[in-house]
Order: structure tokens, then sequence, then C-alpha cells
């Protein structure tokens, strides 16, 4: 299981740098991370909740976003209504409400409980627009992603045995035939 862990992490960063540099991702944007640590370990989404599988794959990607300046946000299961938890100077700094709730493994997910154990100063909030995102094992992520979102394909299409699907966004088009874009 400690090498299966080990992979698990090593794959959650290598997807974390393809997108950051795919996305062109810096200091003060947002990242969104939802991820089933069921699926990462082949389990069904909900069923077999892993602390394990979600500190491998925060392991994995958290220190290299610190390292970046990028802000994470970390996306709860169905049972908190996806809510976000973000660090308490990403809320600030992005004007984003709080609200009241801690996750659990079984009610929030995982992952977003390894964020809270993790985070300076954990804030949870129910909305927020990141500049783009990993959604590990199908936790739809969508909602909480910037207007327009383009499908980003990495190197590697699963983290575990989790499917893996990225996305960044890019500022809408506007103007029609005869707008002029950089």
């Amino acid at each position: 299981m400690e090498a299966e862990l080990s992979r698990i992490t090593a794959q959650a960063r290598q997807a974390a740098e393809e997108l950051l540099a795919e996305a062109g991702l810096g200091p003060g944007h947002i990242l969104v991370v939802g991820c089933s640590s069921s699926e990462v370990l082949g389990g069904r989404i909900g069923r077999a909740s892993s602390q394990e599988a979600a500190e491998a794959v925060f392991s994995g990607i958290y220190p290299l976003l610190r390292e970046r300046g990028v802000w994470l946000a970390a996306q709860c299961c169905e049972h908190l209504n996806r809510a976000l938890i973000v660090e308490g100077a990403c809320a600030e700094q992005y004007g984003l409400e709080p609200v009241c709730v801690v996750p659990q493994p079984k009610a929030g997910g995982s992952f977003a409980a390894q964020a809270w154990r993790t985070f300076d100063r954990p804030t949870a909030v129910e909305h927020l627009r990141a500049h783009a995102g990993l959604d590990i094992g199908g936790t739809l992520i969508g909602m909480h992603l910037r207007e327009v979102a383009v499908p980003v394909r990495l190197s590697l299409d699963h983290i575990g045995r989790a499917i893996l699907l990225c996305a960044r966004t890019r500022p809408k088009y506007i103007g029609g035939s005869r707008a002029v874009y950089e």
C-alpha cells in the first residue's frame, strides 16, 4: 500500500505541475481540486473514503502550489453542496463570504478534510471562480470554474485508479466579426 500511495503522490504532483504550466497560473490565482479518495483507490465515489489516499494526493499538490503562490480550493463532496475549503487569506483577497462547516471524511470528503487540517486558517466558502481545476474521480468541479472553461489534456489521465479531467479558463471573446483579439 505504501508504494501505491507514493505513486499517487507523484502522479498528483505531475498533474499539478503540468496544469500550472498549461494554464499559466501564478501568484494569487486559484486552482480548484475535487478529489474522490474512493475512486483513487479503485472504489466507487462516495463509498470507500480513504484518508490515506487523500493525504497522498494532497501532499503531491499542496506544497507545489504554496511554492508558486497559487491558492488551493479543495472542493467538498455533495453532502456539503460542493462547498470549498480555502485559506482565509484567499477568501479575503477574493471577497469570498465564509460559511460555517467543518468537512469530515464522510461529510465533505477526505481531501477537503485534509485541507482543513493543513491550512493555516481554513475557511469554508460556498462559491468561487477558479482559474483552473483538477477533477480527480468525477467530482464535478465545473461549477467552480470561471467562464470560459477549456479542457486540458495532460500526459496522464489517471491519478491512482481515478479518471483525471483538467481545465483552464480564458476570458470570453466578445464583439463579433469586427472585434480584434490579442
